[in-house]
């Protein structure tokens, strides 16, 4: 009888934990492994998030329903900034006009040129890293390097105007300076959709390809009806992407030519800034920045629709 009492004593007091305390030690490390430690982690990037962009993002939404300088207090005034904004401001109108040139311009050129570029570079077998290097540089290249390059080359005295016998500023006039702009911008991106395509490509099965040869298919056959479809996600959500870019469209402009000449390159975000920081309307500037929003959440709302018809997006 006294073994047994010592044998339960023993139990209780050595070094096997019981069931129970297991089960309360486990809960207490999944607690603090899946649920406190990574908020640990979380908050303090969550805090720098809302600091720099919920929070402006928020003041910004406000602003846009106020007669505000930027200094000061700020005076509620309603809708009255989006009423003048569409039925007053005709330079708005024209930035706007403008931002759907470039988006125009962007979702043909540099998807043209990408689609045919990553084609080539799919059936290049030695050599093709540099190949794919040497057109992705120029989109690591900050936008700054890039602009004040091309502002050399428009240069009408000594630029490549000057090869073809054309003497007259591309920047400087009204009817090429949009374009300029926007070609030199496009390439800097193109190489970037190009890299995109390329690696779709890659993981299309062989299969496919091999499939449509013994049917007879030609080149364009294989990439109109193997390629295009292999990679059509991957260009559609580029598609939606470029939509969205062009409307925020801001350095190449600002630093090529401000603007001008005589507005004619005047883009919606540089109104902002001219509104914002020259003109001393920030609550007008607000309110024009809040369009850009609306229109990016109707391009991703029209995508999601897509997508929930059964688009392959």
């Amino acid at each position: 009888m006294q073994r047994d009492s010592a044998t339960f004593k023993g139990s209780q007091h050595g070094e096997a934990p019981s069931a129970p305390r297991l089960g309360q030690k486990w809960t207490r490390y999944r607690i603090m492994r899946y649920y406190i430690v990574p908020w640990i982690f979380l908050v303090p990037i969550l805090g720098l998030h809302a600091f720099v962009v919920v929070i402006p993002a928020l003041q910004g939404v406000y602003y846009s329903f106020t007669d505000w300088s930027g200094i000061g207090e700020a005076e509620f005034i309603g809708l009255r900034n989006f009423e003048e904004m569409f039925f007053e401001d005709q330079s708005y109108i024209d930035a706007l006009s403008r931002n759907v040139q470039w988006m125009i311009f962007r979702m043909i050129v540099p998807f043209t040129f990408a689609l045919f570029g990553a084609s080539l570079l799919a059936k290049v077998k030695r050599g093709a890293m540099i190949y794919r290097t040497a057109l992705f540089m120029p989109f690591i290249l900050p936008s700054i390097v890039t602009a004040t390059i091309w502002r050399y080359l428009y240069n009408p005295r000594f630029g490549l105007p000057t090869l073809v016998g054309y003497d007259k500023a591309l920047l400087g006039q009204s009817d090429t300076a949009l374009w300029a702009i926007a070609f030199a911008d496009n390439w800097q991106f193109w190489g970037f959709l190009m890299v995109l395509f390329l690696t779709a490509m890659q993981g299309i099965d062989p299969v496919l390809y091999d499939a449509a040869k013994v049917d007879g298919a030609n080149r364009w056959q294989e990439f109109w009806h193997v390629t295009l479809p292999g990679i059509r996600p991957v260009v559609l959500f580029m598609m939606m992407m470029v939509m969205i870019w062009a409307f925020l469209v801001f350095d190449y402009v600002f630093i090529l030519t401000g603007g001008g000449p005589a507005g004619a390159t005047e883009v919606i975000a540089i109104d902002i800034y001219k509104n914002a920081f020259q003109r001393f309307e920030a609550g007008y500037a607000a309110a024009q920045g809040m369009t850009i929003c609306l229109f990016a959440s109707m391009v991703v709302s029209a995508f999601a629709f897509l997508r929930k018809r059964g688009w392959d997006i």
